[in-house]
């Protein structure tokens, strides 16, 4: 088989890519190891950015978002027993996030790619990648038995922290940026209406909350939880009332419980890989930087990295622009790392460290909260993070 662009990895990132690069007349083929349930099976994120909004009407799959999503203008903090809206329309000369649940966001993708017939291999056992370095790259991977074989111009990793693409880059090659938090998000979704019209987002003594929603009948909250818990100790009845602990007498009067429809603990790290390419390797989202969820950003740095190698390949195949292809890896940087700033911020203001804070610490954390809690300046930072820091041009 003969394509322009392989894709590995059919999440979200792997088929925005696809989808644009097809509305663009670009051949691509998506390999992905995994059946289309258990893709749609993953449980995430679901905060979009205005910028991520953009990109998924550029590329034509914002129908059924644009109509079921629901557009936030504001989200709350409490901290400290204190309340504090920040009006994030208000405060950023319009943006809003747009609440829609990242499986929503795959389902849709799925679904535009089969209605134009867009090659997807599902299934696909022992990708690898091979020539990269070269003129032409391919692939293979192993399916029904068979070996089979993908030339390709370039090649996208979109396929997670734990896929090949990023293990086939030389590891002298590579730099690896790790932070390790000393605790993980208890997650419970439940078929009961939201407890707040915004996301709330709690700091507590015993540890940090957010109440968050993937529609006006489906909830999903979290807890912040030594990472030595396990998921099978939590009951139904014990994750509510630990909930209510944590939350405003006010807040906690108006929660609606109900059995839950999924209950994970996902540990908290933040990573960044340096460079996102290599020859005509190019990594996308999961693959190449990690984020804690604080900060609603995972999905929405997977959508820049799209929305720049996008934008560098067509520019590729229209103009002959291959000199730009060697400016994608620092364009997507320097976002990631904005991202990763936010997120890393966003956690430490929230969230109880323990004893892996010392006195000093301690203070400084609290500075942080009074400072950009209680300043417009503070609050502005907030919103135009929160709601998307805008794209660069590719030159």
């Amino acid at each position: 088989m003969k394509t322009q662009v392989a894709i590995i990895g059919a999440g979200p990132s792997g088929l925005l890519l696809g989808q644009l690069l097809h509305k663009a007349g670009i051949d691509n083929v998506i390999v992905e190891r995994q059946t289309p349930e258990y893709v749609l099976g993953r449980i995430r994120a679901g905060v979009l950015e205005q910028g991520t909004v953009d990109m998924l009407r550029e590329a034509g799959v914002a129908e059924r978002m644009d109509a079921e999503g629901l557009v936030h203008e504001g989200v709350e903090l409490i901290v400290d027993g204190r309340r504090v809206s920040i009006p994030l329309k208000e405060l950023t000369g319009g943006k809003t996030v747009v609440v829609y649940g990242q499986t929503e966001v795959t389902r849709d993708l799925m679904d535009a790619r089969r209605a134009v017939g867009a090659p997807t291999v599902y299934s696909a056992a022992d990708v690898q990648v091979h020539d990269i370095e070269g003129e032409r790259p391919y692939l293979t991977y192993e399916k029904d038995g068979q070996v089979h074989r993908i030339d390709c111009d370039y090649i996208a990793g979109c396929d997670g922290f734990h896929g090949v693409s990023r293990q086939s880059i030389p590891a002298e090659v590579l730099t690896h940026y790790e932070r390790i938090y000393p605790f993980g998000w208890l997650g419970l979704l439940s078929d009961t209406p939201p407890v707040n019209d915004e996301l709330i987002y709690a700091h507590h003594d015993r540890g940090f909350v957010l109440c968050s929603q993937r529609s006006r009948t489906r909830s999903r909250y979290y807890l912040q939880v030594p990472l030595s818990e396990k998921v099978e100790d939590w009951s139904d009845e014990r994750f509510w009332e630990e909930l209510k602990a944590r939350l405003p007498e006010d807040v906690a009067g108006r929660l609606v419980t109900g059995p839950s429809l999924e209950k994970s603990i996902a540990p908290l790290r933040s990573y960044v890989v340096e460079p996102m390419q290599y020859g005509k390797l190019f990594l996308v989202g999961d693959a190449a930087h990690i984020v804690p969820p604080t900060g609603a950003k995972g999905l929405n740095l997977a959508a820049s990295d799209v929305c720049y190698l996008y934008r560098i390949l067509v520019r590729v195949y229209r103009e002959g622009r291959t000199d730009l292809l060697a400016k994608y890896s620092e364009l997507a940087l320097r976002r990631i790392w904005k991202g990763e700033r936010f997120s890393w911020f966003m956690t430490n203001l929230l969230h109880d460290f323990g004893d892996d804070k010392d006195a000093w610490d301690r203070k400084m954390q609290q500075a942080d909260r009074e400072y950009y809690l209680g300043s417009h300046a503070g609050l502005v930072n907030i919103a135009e993070n929160y709601v998307g820091l805008p794209y660069e041009d590719i030159e």
